[in-house]
């Protein structure tokens, strides 16, 4: 308690020492820390300051650290929208494959339809007639392989095992090793398929494959007739699902695609025809078996750039040497590497031009894709869809690439002023 002549209230705190106001020390820097450093003072240039009921709040971060972070959540939800596409097309490749199967049917047989509505038939018989003559065709060069390899089944197999026994003898040769290793080694691999249910599960997945490339060939069948018959009444469907600002590019874009998609397809049935005449005479004129055979798998292969040039070549060539021996199969070779050296360097550019082209290192990746993907068909699909998304993607971004290159504008003559008409005076 205070005494009597002790004011009440009086503070007493400035007599005891407080931690920090001890005198100064006689050896340090004292000025240092009276003056403040022009990093900690905000500068409103160059932070980013957020309003608060105290006034400006500098929130320490700088222009680098805005832009990175921008750039970075951007980036996460590009990388998490592909993702979540990719999932779906996925999912639901049983339908999305035939249905994009069905679109580039459609771009390759619409002349087709429009010849034949052209003629005076309805628009949906039109597009039935395109439906059936495409399946007779299909069905009739099946059959017409078919037929050739049951024909020529025998000398084929005889000739398959005179093949098999070359290899034996170059294995036994060149790396020593035994008649006994080679039957062991080949025991084993049986071994290995027939053991622990593989065979049953290896027949279960080819029937389960089986069952749904029959149902996936009767939606594309079911979407090229549909896409022949409404083609133009379906986009504008899917062009009408888009806010009303973004129809005009929408449709625009959709339109360039189809340029695009129709002039891949088209140049590639042109190309792939030309492979398999050309592979197809060459080995016909080697005396090869199997001629029609390899012509056809030539063509299918032709429509999976590189890699089905590549893998149709390679048996091309193995069928001549199980039949004819190495000289041929080096001719036969020599016939293989020129028809894809036409390929590549007259007919694709010629009939593509720059309009659809596809980096290669971007063809290789969309394959890679398209086979993670959907398996074969999906290496089908993949180089005209990238084909398509790139055009797209260059049309909304203003960068439309002519499918020609500008051709200079006819100079007119100018024209020479009329004679002045001369006076009767005169």
């Amino acid at each position: 308690m205070s005494g009597p002549d002790e004011p009440v209230g009086r503070d007493d705190s400035a007599a005891v020492p407080e931690v920090g106001r001890d005198e100064p020390s006689p050896v340090a820097d004292n000025g240092v820390a009276g003056e403040v450093s022009d990093t900690v003072v905000p500068d409103p240039e160059k932070h980013l300051v957020a309003a608060s009921s105290k006034g400006p709040v500098d929130l320490g971060v700088t222009p680098g650290m805005q832009i990175a972070s921008a750039w970075a959540w951007r980036f996460l939800v590009i990388v998490a929208a592909v993702v979540v596409i990719g999932w779906g097309m996925r999912y639901l490749s049983e339908v999305v494959v035939p249905v994009t199967v069905g679109v580039l049917l459609t771009a390759l047989l619409i002349p087709v339809t429009l010849g034949l509505h052209k003629l005076g038939l309805p628009r949906g018989p039109s597009a039935g007639i395109t439906v059936l003559g495409t399946i007779v065709v299909i069905a009739g060069l099946l059959t017409l392989v078919g037929t050739q390899i049951a024909n020529q089944f025998d000398r084929l197999s005889t000739q398959v095992g005179e093949g098999v026994q070359k290899v034996r003898d170059l294995l036994r040769i060149n790396f020593g090793l035994s008649e006994q290793d080679i039957t062991n080694s080949l025991n084993n691999l049986r071994e290995s398929i027939m053991s622990g249910g593989a065979l049953g599960q290896r027949a279960a997945e080819v029937g389960t494959t089986a069952t749904h490339v029959v149902a996936g060939l009767f939606i594309a069948l079911f979407c090229l007739f549909f896409f022949l018959y409404q083609g133009e009444q379906i986009w504008a469907w899917v062009v009408r699902l888009f806010p009303r600002h973004a129809r005009e590019k929408a449709d625009s874009s959709g339109r360039k695609a189809w340029v695009s998609l129709t002039a891949f397809v088209r140049a590639t049935i042109i190309v792939a025809f030309v492979d398999a005449f050309g592979i197809a005479l060459g080995a016909a004129i080697l005396g090869l078996p199997l001629v029609s055979a390899i012509g056809i798998l030539v063509f299918v292969g032709a429509f999976v750039p590189v890699v089905g040039a590549l893998v149709s070549g390679i048996v091309a060539v193995l069928v001549a040497l199980v039949a004819k021996g190495p000289i041929v199969a080096i001719i036969m070779l020599g016939v293989v590497i020129g028809v894809q050296q036409l390929e590549a360097h007259v007919l694709q550019p010629f009939l593509l031009g720059r309009a659809v082209s596809v980096h290669p290192l971007a063809v290789i990746l969309a394959i890679a894709t398209g086979v993670v993907v959907a398996g074969i068909v999906g290496a089908l699909i993949a180089v005209p869809t990238a084909a398509v998304v790139n055009t797209i993607v260059n049309h909304l971004a203003g960068n439309d690439v002519d499918p020609e290159p500008p051709r200079p504008l006819p100079r007119r003559r100018p024209h020479s002023p009329p004679p002045e008409p001369s006076d009767p005076s005169i």
